[in-house]
């Protein structure tokens, strides 16, 4: 499965790559290939200062080795080695009309001291984080992610976006980091379902995630937008920058596994600002995002 599943990463890979650079239209990813020392390694490509996208990356990676002490204390085992692969990516445009979005779809494997497979799973997910709230992008976004949760399961979407919404919960801040979407840890094999119909399933999803963002991007990219706007941006900005630093277990996974820390940091965006008690004007369309931050909803 480690083998298929990298695979199809790879292909993914390219084929988001070629969509969001034609989306951009000017920049162009700049591949980075790299070497973990205790084992494996990655394929990082990161756009930057395009027409469109500020700074993005769309990342790979495949790492094993025995298992760090953070983690041994995380399972409760003493000893043992892993295995994971994953994609992560995080686009961050340069309009504020145009939403961040983030997404990870990545495999996990545990093995005893002779090497057998004590646990495997799938995890990952997708979210979208926009500085101005379209009502219709929110709906557009979460109508394909719930399209390619029914392909397998009727109880998928409902159960995943729940998951999201509590996932990706700012606790600090009393607020969600975006709008949510989907997310889902620890899909082993059971009676129910095999490892192959979870592949098929976290697959599904990886392919559903251009048809969920590129249109939006298209509408908004050419929106004009003010001054204030993008400082409003940035604010938020800050934000997302303290959900990874803080929240994010892939971020923490990625530090205490001795990840490659240009990776694992390549999500923070490259103009942030932080104010003292910030807070935007009641009734403004600035507030009305803070507001459905605060209180998550249902879009379909």
């Amino acid at each position: 499965m480690k083998e298929q599943f990298y695979k199809y990463l790879q292909s993914l890979q390219d084929t988001i790559c070629a969509s969001l650079e034609t989306l951009d239209g000017e920049a162009k990813f700049v591949e980075d290939l790299w070497n973990r020392p205790e084992g494996g390694g990655g394929r990082t490509r990161v756009i930057s200062e395009g027409e469109v996208f500020e700074k993005g990356g769309v990342n790979i990676s495949s790492v094993h080795g025995e298992l760090p002490l953070a983690l041994r204390k995380q399972f409760g085992v003493e000893t043992g080695d892993f295995y994971a692969c994953g994609l992560s990516l995080v686009i961050h445009p340069k309009n504020p009309m145009v939403p961040t979005v983030h997404a990870n779809w990545r495999y996990f494997e545990m093995y005893d001291a002779a090497g057998e497979i004590v646990t495997q799973w799938f995890g990952g997910g997708q979210d979208l984080t926009p500085y101005y709230l379209f009502d219709e992008d929110a709906v557009h976004f979460h109508s394909i992610c719930k399209k390619a949760c029914d392909k397998h399961g009727a109880e998928f979407y409902p159960k995943y976006k729940k998951k999201c919404d509590e996932y990706f919960w700012n606790a600090h801040r009393g607020e969600a980091r975006g709008i949510g979407g989907l997310f889902f840890d620890y899909l082993k094999p059971t009676e129910e379902r095999t490892l192959e119909e979870w592949y098929d399933f976290v697959s599904e999803i990886g392919n559903s995630f251009l048809e969920s963002y590129v249109p939006i991007v298209e509408k908004r990219k050419a929106l004009s937008f003010t001054v204030e706007q993008r400082n409003w941006q940035e604010v938020r900005r800050g934000r997302y920058v303290e959900f990874n630093l803080v929240h994010d277990r892939g971020t923490l996974f990625g530090l205490k596994t001795n990840g490659r820390i240009e990776s694992i940091l390549m999500s923070l965006p490259p103009h942030v600002q932080w104010h003292y008690c910030h807070e935007p004007e009641a009734g403004s369309w600035e507030q009305k995002l803070v507001d459905v931050l605060m209180h998550p909803k249902s879009w379909v």
